[in-house]
């Protein structure tokens, strides 16, 4: 059975990400007392939503650790790299669940506006921007390559743009006196939430249920194996990715004639290469056939 493995891609040391955590843990409890000191829920909804992040970003961190850490053993033969999907699949649900209860709460909080010291609600949306704005520059190169750092990036990011229209509604609140305003911005909060975390929560529900990634056509995938001249069919075929970089192929491979072992090894190199280079595809295994009786179809129905 020919397989081949090739890893090029960035790693994530993950200590801007364990900054970010303390910094939140900073705001998140600020924000819990100006909250109900001063009265507003969408400043308690933002105080709420960063402590998701803390949990969040605690989980992505220790997931990252793991995933650096942990080698691959006799009983863990992929040691912890499916951590970080784990880890995604977390945020990305927390966020929603954490959406829907802001949006309960605003609707509830129309029927009876509360007068709200705006004064609070400015100085801490400030801190909240700055402190947020700062983990959003710290995580972005680690988010454009890494799933779960994304999933981290987009909580931080979320965090940045609720405390931005935090302080629109508390400067409403100050010169115009409209206070509605803020059950107003936490339902437009808790609708942008669900929005942001949606590509992450299936992104990573993919990957968790063996998919196929969207990148790879399986009907080019075989038009490409069949171009290899020793090969008659390609068949039980399975692609599935084990995290954001890793992109699996397994199939069984039926050669016109009984070949060497020395010439299967050849073929195998030239499937992997084709695989690789215009499938993204690093973990190849190959299983030879001739002559055998089996299903021919390219899917098997197991």
């Amino acid at each position: 059975m020919g397989h081949n493995h090739t890893h090029h891609h960035p790693t994530v040391t993950g200590k801007n990400l364990l900054f970010s955590i303390i910094l939140n843990i900073i705001i998140t409890i600020l924000q819990v007392i100006g909250g109900f000191i001063s009265g507003s829920l969408s400043l308690i909804s933002d105080a709420v939503h960063n402590f998701s992040d803390v949990i969040s970003l605690i989980i992505s961190y220790i997931a990252n650790l793991l995933t650096r850490k942990k080698k691959q053993t006799l009983k863990q033969t992929f040691g912890y790299k499916r951590a970080e999907i784990i880890a995604a699949f977390i945020n990305g649900t927390s966020l929603i669940v954490i959406a829907i209860f802001l949006g309960i709460e605003a609707v509830k909080r129309f029927n009876t506006p509360h007068q709200i010291n705006s004064n609070i609600v400015i100085w801490l949306a400030i801190v909240g921007i700055i402190v947020n704005g700062l983990s959003v520059l710290l995580l972005k190169n680690d988010a454009e390559h890494n799933l779960n750092m994304k999933s981290a990036y987009l909580h931080l990011l979320t965090d940045m743009l609720t405390s931005v229209a935090v302080l629109v509604g508390g400067l409403l609140m100050k010169f115009y006196q409209v206070f509605w305003v803020d059950a107003v911005l936490t339902l437009i909060i808790s609708v942008y939430l669900i929005y942001v975390s949606w590509s992450v929560l299936v992104d990573s529900l993919k990957i968790l249920m063996l998919f196929a990634p969207v990148h790879i056509k399986i009907n080019d995938v075989e038009k490409e194996v069949l171009k290899v001249k020793e090969i008659r069919n390609i068949h039980h075929v399975h692609i599935w990715q084990l995290n954001d970089h890793d992109c699996h192929f397994e199939a069984h491979i039926e050669f016109k004639k009984d070949i060497k072992l020395s010439e299967f090894d050849l073929v195998c190199e030239k499937v992997e290469k084709i695989l690789l280079e215009k499938f993204q595809i690093n973990h190849c295994n190959l299983q030879p056939e001739y002559n055998r009786d089996d299903i021919k179809d390219f899917i098997i129905q197991d």
